[in-house]
This record gives C-alpha cells, structure tokens and sequence, in this order.
C-alpha cells in the first residue's frame, strides 16, 4: 500500500470515529512533560481537528436561506417549514462514506415508524459541497424515496443545493464544522441528524449514523409540541427524557416509580372491585335460594 492510499484510510476511519463519537470526543489521555500529571491531547489529524457538531439547542434555522430543490426550483429554507417538525440532515451527495451511512441510517430507522415523511414530519437534507447540482440531488433522493419503499411520500423529502454562503449560514446555525482535504478531494465532517420544530427552532441532536427508533419518534413528537403521536407515546415521554448530551432518551427513575405506583393501585383497586362483585353476587343468589 503506497504512503496516500494509507494515509486516505487512516483519516477515513478517524473520521467515521470521530463521528461515531459524543460530541466533543476527541481527546486522549497522555503523559505530560512532568512524567506524573495525565493531560489531554488532541491526537487527531489536523484536517479533523476543527471538524465536529456544536449543539445550537433553541437556535433558529436561517429561514431564508435560499437554495434549489431536487426539482430544480429556487426555494427558501423556509418553504419546508411552517406546519410539521423538520429532520434535518447536513450531508453531500457524492459523499464516498460517511454520508451515506448517515442516509442509510435515518432510512432504516423511518422504515420502522410509522410516521411518515410528508405527514408527521418532512426531511431536508442540505448539501454542504456547493458542487453538488439539482440532477445530483435528485438522483439522491430517488434513491432513498425508492428504498423506502412508500413512493407517496416523495413530497416529503427534499433535497437541496445551493451556494456556499447560503449553505454556511445554515451549518453555522446548527453548529456544524467541516472541512475540505485537498489531498482527499472529500470532506471531513462528523455524523448527526437534528430535528426542528415546525417554526424551524433545532429541538434535538442524534449522533452517529444509527437511529434509535423510540428516541426520533419522541424527538418528532416533542418537536410538534405533542400535535402527533399517541397516549402511549405520552406516557413514554413522561418516563423518558432526551439528554442533550449523549444525544439520546433516558428513563427517568421517579416517574417511572410513580407509574409503577399508580399501576399498582390500579391493579389492587380492580382485584378488589372484582371480588366486592363476587361477594354481593354470591349474598343475592344465597338470599333467592332462601
């Protein structure tokens, strides 16, 4: 393997774990030059060094960020907003890697839900190369409605491009940091996708390039301010909480308690109210018997 092929795969796989990581990983413990005080250092390369995801909760999406859709149609950024929560991706359509498990991922996690693009939410995916072209994004976006496999729902996936400036409004926004390697000819970026809510404030951060489920579903729902979902998807949020820092839901241990304690009186309740039928049951046939 010569020295640039190997260099390629080294910066390609710290990538994928720099991406794979919660955000703000990217240190290591060494020895420091006093031989007995641990000190972190940042190992990485130095096209990784200023890459990450900044969370920007509360931060409001450059709505009038213009960009061309995958019908090649000038659009604002706003235009997919207004009525239902946003998944937002940050990617490039003719990412070699990360990218495309990014898609992969969120695919493969709507597929499971039955929420659908279009209806409970939309997806926008914003490319970051200003390269990338209308007939590009397009070919995209085929792709994924077809693996998806519910062709009704095109119109919930949009897929834009546009010009650099508008593109750095929108990552400067969400706290997205990237950078072009020349000796790569590619981006090194991290893996994340955001949900907005429908007034396009950013509600949650998920990391890496697999989805929970259960957390985008409750993400959606908190982002629609509880307009979707089900009363059981009201009692797991009031179980679950999403933690802005591993980027997931945790169970909350009181209130779980506190179902649990109401579940229990329920139940002792509903034996009880049984048995009380039983019994003046029983004392009306012994009575018609006498």
């Amino acid at each position: 393997m010569t020295a640039r092929p190997r260099q390629s795969l080294v910066v390609g796989i710290l990538g994928l774990a720099l991406a794979l990581a919660p955000a703000g990983v990217g240190a290591v413990i060494e020895s420091g030059a006093s031989g007995g005080i641990m000190e972190p250092a940042d190992v990485r390369p130095a096209a990784l060094r200023e890459v990450g995801i900044d969370q920007r909760l509360g931060e409001t999406l450059p709505l009038d960020a213009t960009f061309t859709d995958d019908h090649g149609r000038a659009v604002k950024l706003g235009d997919h907003f207004g009525t239902k929560p946003v998944v937002l991706v940050m990617t490039y359509f003719e990412c070699p890697m990360l990218c495309t498990l990014v898609l992969n991922g969120l695919g493969k996690t709507l597929k499971t839900m039955n929420f659908e693009p279009g209806k409970e939410f939309d997806v926008v995916a914003v490319s970051f190369d200003p390269r990338d072209t209308p007939d590009i994004a397009a070919k995209k976006k085929a792709v994924y409605v077809a693996d998806y496999g519910r062709p009704a729902t095109a119109d919930g996936w949009h897929f834009l491009t546009g010009a650099q400036p508008e593109i750095e409004r929108v990552a400067k926004a969400v706290g997205f940091r990237y950078r072009w390697v020349p000796e790569e000819k590619q981006f090194a970026h991290a893996a994340a996708v955001m949900v907005a809510t429908p007034d396009g404030q950013l509600s949650h951060y998920f990391y890496g390039v697999e989805y929970a489920p259960r957390d985008l579903r409750l993400g959606l729902i908190e982002a629609a301010d509880h307009k979707i979902g089900s009363a059981v998807d009201a009692l797991l949020l009031f179980c679950y909480r999403y933690d802005p820092a591993t980027g997931k839901y945790g169970a909350i241990a009181l209130n779980m308690v506190r179902i649990g304690g109401v579940a229990t009186v329920l139940a002792i309740g509903a034996f009880m109210t049984v048995m009380f039928r039983r019994e003046a049951l029983a004392e009306r046939r012994r009575k018609g018997s006498v």
